[in-house]
């Protein structure tokens, strides 16, 4: 039986930490599934793994990709399913980490299969968007599938601000003649693995402290310099994130550089509060204070995988 073990929880609560010490400890390689970490472009602003952790243990999926390619999470399904399927033929344990919700759940649950789109309509919803903005997206959203529009609303209102995530939804709609909605829950794909997830948490006040101090890291790393060489590029998707953002708002003569700074610690708090909406709905997550010993998580990894042995 193969196992993949999980961790998720919110930015800066030690997943890379406790994923490097489980890997050494299995011997096995670790999955990225930070959506940001693929891009190579994007090193301090996304808290890639430094060197020494990167060597430490195998990875994949960090830094692998360019901010001018057009990367979906349906594209890393297949990739991180195909690399999942080669490892397990070496070892029956593997480790995926990271904070995006919605790729963690690529992997655990299956993709919804959505038909391919002719490029002309993606172009021309782009197009659309930087004349009208993201009101455009959203009234088009709730003319062509009210009923995803309002769940979005009620369940994940932050979605509506999102302006990759409501091009897709209304580039399928366009594209199909269907609602978006039409083709979610269908029949997922069946994996060949057995999840164990575990999930990091913290006191509030212990998680914003994190957070601060990581943003005040990568400011020293020198967060300004990169985000620098990235401005003429900043209307990239993969660049509409914490961290960028803010400072394209300082290069563009808008904000101080300080000010800057605090909307990213601000912002990043903001975001790890969504993180842990998300992960807390996610089903069978055995949820552990960051502070917790390894070799109790490793105890509880082993009496999960008796469990399932024995079934």
């Amino acid at each position: 039986m193969n196992y993949l073990i999980t961790i998720i929880g919110p930015t800066a609560i030690g997943k890379t930490s406790l994923s490097i010490a489980l890997a050494k400890h299995f011997g096995c390689d670790i999955i990225s599934c930070d959506s940001r970490q693929f891009f190579k472009e994007m090193r301090i602003g996304t808290a890639v793994p430094s060197e020494k952790e990167l060597t430490s243990v195998t990875h994949h999926f960090i830094q692998n990709k360019s901010i001018f390619e057009n990367y979906t999470v349906g594209d890393f399904e297949k990739e991180a399913i195909t690399k999942l399927d080669e490892l397990f033929l070496k070892n029956n344990i593997q480790i995926m980490v990271g904070g995006s919700g919605l790729y963690v759940d690529a992997i655990l649950k299956g993709f919804d299969d959505f038909p391919d789109i002719d490029n002309s309509i993606r172009e021309k919803i782009n197009t659309d968007f930087e004349q009208l903005g993201i009101d455009y997206l959203q009234n088009k959203l709730k003319e062509l599938d009210a009923e995803y529009y309002q769940k979005i609303k009620l369940e994940n209102p932050q979605t509506l601000q999102n302006p990759q995530r409501m091009k897709r939804f209304v580039e399928v709609c366009i594209g199909t003649g269907k609602p978006y909605s039409s083709f979610l829950n269908q029949k997922k794909n069946q994996r060949r693995f057995t999840p164990i997830i575990i999930g990091l948490e913290a006191e509030r006040e212990i998680m914003y402290d994190r957070i601060n101090q990581r943003v005040a890291i990568m400011i020293k790393e020198g967060l300004v310099k990169e985000v620098e060489g990235l401005f003429p590029n900043k209307q990239l998707n993969a660049l509409q994130t914490v961290g960028y953002r803010e400072l394209f708002d300082y290069f563009d003569g808008n904000i101080t550089l300080e000010f800057a700074i605090e909307e990213i610690k601000k912002n990043t708090r903001r975001f790890s509060k969504r993180q842990l909406t998300w992960f807390k709905r996610t089903e069978n997550v055995k949820w552990f204070d960051y502070l917790t010993d390894e070799n109790d998580i490793i105890e509880f990894i082993n009496s999960k995988k008796e469990i399932a042995n024995h079934k």
